[in-house]
């Protein structure tokens, strides 16, 4: 068994690395930066590849020189967690800059399409989970945060089509982990009200300590990644 995590090198990425590796999971990130800290604690589990997910091109040019196929030969069963992504641009349409709108969809939807598309084409697997981590705000609409709702919906639906498609041994979730404690959850309470103005909210979330640490949140999401009920429902959410 072998797992592909975007978004490695910190927050939750990092948690949910980490909870495969001590597993006895190899792991494969893909983040703009690398982790010392991962790379040492699990140096025989742990590759690391140093790549810009918010533009196309840096994706497509990878994945063309088969690094990604050569590491899921053989390997049983494939996991991928599309991890990676941002809140940015908050704020109302007139607000957004057009170029972090583009990067956005870029990361949070196109990069998750392709490498879900790529992993069920790879060779020398027979079976192949893939997990989006998605959000409550793919179901429910915030002001200020048209984007990332947007993208995290689009996350939803094409988990549920893809399993329509009904591919042998390929299940794929769209997973709302919960409000977890990292830095996105730092953005969000640094954001100005008059472009959240949900803000509140999350203050009094973190005040209150409602936020969940990453290491427990990648425990729960990793025991549901390998459950047998995995894929059961296109969309779930880790709460219920």
């Amino acid at each position: 068994m072998k797992a592909i995590v975007t978004g490695h090198t910190q927050g939750l990425g990092a948690a949910i690395a980490c909870e495969l590796m001590s597993r006895g999971i190899a792991v494969l990130g893909l983040s703009r930066g690398t982790s010392t800290t991962l790379a040492q604690r699990f140096p025989a589990l742990l590759h690391q590849v140093s790549i810009d997910l918010s533009g196309n091109d840096a994706l497509a040019a990878w994945l063309a020189g088969g690094e990604l196929d050569r590491y899921c030969a053989n390997a049983g069963t494939a996991l991928l967690v599309n991890n990676a992504g941002t809140v940015q641009p908050v704020g109302s349409l007139p607000l957004q800059d057009t170029l972090a709108v583009a990067q956005a969809v870029t990361l949070n939807v196109a990069a998750p399409l392709v490498l879900s598309a790529a992993v069920a084409a790879a060779g020398g697997v027979r079976q192949r989970r893939i997990l989006h981590v998605s959000s409550g705000a793919g179901s429910k609409a915030y002001p200020g945060w048209s984007v990332y709702c947007a993208t995290k919906a689009a996350l939803d639906h094409h988990a549920r089509a893809a399993m329509l498609d009904a591919v042998p041994g390929l299940l794929v979730c769209s997973l709302a982990p919960g409000v977890i404690d990292t830095a996105m959850q730092a953005q969000i309470r640094a954001t100005p009200e008059d472009r959240f103005p949900k803000r509140q909210r999350f203050l009094q979330m973190h005040a209150n300590g409602e936020l969940l640490a990453p290491a427990d949140c990648a425990k729960r999401l990793v025991d549901y990644l390998l459950a047998d009920k995995f894929g059961r429902e296109p969309v779930a959410d880790l709460r219920n």
